[in-house]
């Protein structure tokens, strides 16, 4: 029978004594501290939570793409200090980490390519600078101009250019556009006077390696110095900046937000 209207619902369940409530209050918090997990069980957790997302950031950077800083002027006005660009890990091909075993062969740097590579003198280091010459190219520099294979490459001057260097010092400088075998880029120089880089004799880039220079040519010790780079030193190729961080605006510095996502090729 239906109790009256506004009765509360009839409980049948067996009444708790003290006792029980303690039973159980020590039982749930057994079950508790069984559940938590402690010394490998922790790290097991860790490992499935972040082992994933680990291990793809690992793989991504082992052999598709990689960032990188720009700490000097080498580059400019292609790369300005406090870039950060994305490189290309697989643009050449893919190697086994940490080696010189190639996997799977996806071409060669071409002429006006900005590579990422190992300084040849000093492979701890990680240099940024362009492709100029390829295996078989005849190089010279003369006045900063390339001659390649017995031809000048065109430059037209595109107008003055206020290079700031790493300790945030104004270099007057002359911009032009060159074009390096159909590879328009710019590229500066001192209007204070080149330096002994600016003349050099005729090489011949051998097998399997290339001729590379800065852009900015009065400041950048590259191939004129120290010779060629080696197929197996390049590390990948560089394509945008996507990030820039002006050190030398104000006191702590600013973002360059024109940067972001910046080409290096036309």
């Amino acid at each position: 029978m239906s109790g009256e209207p506004g009765d509360p619902d009839i409980d049948d369940k067996t009444p708790e004594t003290p006792q029980g409530r303690s039973k159980g209050g020590a039982s749930e918090r057994a079950a508790d501290a069984a559940e938590r997990p402690t010394g490998l069980g922790i790290i097991r957790e860790l490992l499935r939570t972040w082992g994933p997302a680990v291990l793809a950031v690992i793989l991504i950077r082992t052999f598709i793409f990689e960032p990188y800083r720009i700490p000097s002027g080498s580059m400019v006005p292609t790369l300005l200090i406090g870039d950060h660009v994305l490189v290309s890990k697989f643009a050449y091909g893919i190697w086994i980490p940490w080696t010189r075993i190639e996997l799977l062969d996806l071409g060669d740097p071409q002429r006006g390519d900005v590579i990422v590579f190992r300084y040849p003198r000093n492979p701890s280091l990680t240099y940024i600078k362009r492709v100029i010459g390829i295996p078989g190219d005849k190089i010279r520099v003369r006045d900063n101009r390339v001659i390649l294979n017995g031809v000048e490459q065109p430059t037209t001057p595109t107008g003055s250019f206020a290079f700031v260097d790493d300790e945030c010092r104004d270099i007057p400088s002359q911009e032009y556009q060159e074009d390096l075998s159909g590879v328009k880029h710019d590229i500066l120089t001192s209007t204070t006077g080149g330096t002994f880089l600016a003349d050099t004799r005729e090489i011949t880039v051998p097998p399997k390696n290339v001729f590379v220079m800065g852009d900015n040519r009065d400041h950048s010790e590259d191939s004129r110095r120290w010779g060629f780079v080696r197929y197996d030193q390049v590390k990948g190729k560089a394509y945008v900046v996507w990030f820039s961080w002006n050190s030398c605006s104000g006191g702590f510095g600013s973002i360059r937000g024109d940067r972001w996502f910046h080409s290096l090729y036309e």
